[in-house]
């Protein structure tokens, strides 16, 4: 049977092209499970993986999508069968094997988490890899002893896909949410997601000489990296933790130990890529509990496959709020 996918192809002198075809389903790669593709999202290496390719892609024609949810179709594992409802982010999926761009997707199915109880697939969608990510480091947080009673927690990148999330859910379980962003006029749509204060991008965007400020934040999961990471560092309270996400503002760490070892702050690594499974059913049931319908539908902004290369561009240049949601059907 055929079915449709975003394609990007590699052309003469490297330049790639993407574009919507029609497919045979002896196109799809080995698999264990294929999977009705219901909807699927946009993250920054989707931009990348629609476009350069950014490294992560390895050989061409290739079909993007980092995430997808849909329904079981045809399943060789004894896990799965037709109808099940499935969810799946990571594994490098949509960089060396194909991805959620599709109508259908052929996978391992160790890759795939059951969608929980009460969560629909564009839902899942709404969180996606980004809210994925964002749950996992709530999660860390309060592993290493985050309460709501400690104090505000800040979110970097507030507006952004991982931010988003992280803002709506620690809302909900009662933290007090301090929200950076560098764009003023997202500061409504952060507050109906429950941030209680706007922290504007220039007050942390630049190194200090002192390794240590005043103590103001129980936790933080950073989407950013670079300078503001360094300064975030020297502002924890003692003995709390970041949780590192995203390296939207650079790579370079240019910190001291400092807070590590006058404060024991701790900088916690978030990877969603390979997270073993019991971690991700943990994290996907956190969702289904923790992140409002009602914020979920806040943030997004629906999207078809057609749609993808132009945002694919901008969220590249951070010009994309919240959740793109792709209704790989439309």
């Amino acid at each position: 049977m055929a079915f449709r996918a975003l394609v990007v192809e590699e052309e003469e002198q490297g330049q790639k092209s993407a574009s919507v075809q029609t497919l045979e389903d002896d196109r799809l790669p080995e698999g264990d499970v294929t999977v009705a593709v219901e909807y699927s999202t946009l993250n920054y290496k989707d931009g990348l993986c629609l476009g350069s390719g950014g490294g992560l892609v390895r050989t061409y024609p290739h079909v993007p999508g980092i995430d997808f949810a849909g329904t079981v179709e045809a399943s060789d594992d004894d896990r799965y069968k037709p109808g099940d409802k499935v969810v799946l982010t990571g594994w490098r999926v949509g960089e060396v094997h194909w991805g959620g761009y599709a109508e259908k997707a052929r996978v391992k199915a160790d890759w795939l988490v059951p969608l929980p109880e009460g969560l629909t697939p564009r839902a899942a969608m709404a969180v996606g890899t980004a809210g994925f990510t964002a749950m996992l480091a709530i999660m860390a947080l309060e592993d290493h002893g985050l309460t709501p009673r400690k104090g505000e927690v800040l979110v970097t990148g507030a507006a952004g896909g991982v931010g988003s999330v992280a803002t709506a859910a620690l809302a909900t379980l009662g933290y007090e949410v301090a929200a950076v962003t560098g764009r003023p006029e997202q500061e409504e749509y952060l507050k109906g997601l429950g941030a209680a204060r706007i922290v504007p991008r220039a007050e942390l965007a630049e190194t200090v000489k002192r390794p240590l400020e005043a103590e103001t934040w129980a936790g933080c999961v950073d989407a950013v990296g670079g300078a503001m990471l360094a300064r975030v560092l020297g502002q924890m309270k003692y003995g709390c933790s970041v949780a590192a996400v995203g390296l939207a503002g650079g790579a370079q760490l240019p910190a001291t130990v400092v807070p590590f070892l006058l404060r024991g702050v701790n900088l916690l690594g978030i990877d969603s890529v390979m997270q073993p499974y019991d971690n991700r059913l943990r994290a996907w049931e956190r969702v289904a509990r923790d992140v409002p319908q009602d914020k979920l539908e806040a943030m997004i902004e629906p999207a078809g496959l057609g749609d993808l290369p132009e945002l694919g561009a901008a969220i590249l240049k951070g010009g994309v709020r919240g959740r793109v949601v792709v209704d790989v059907r439309s």
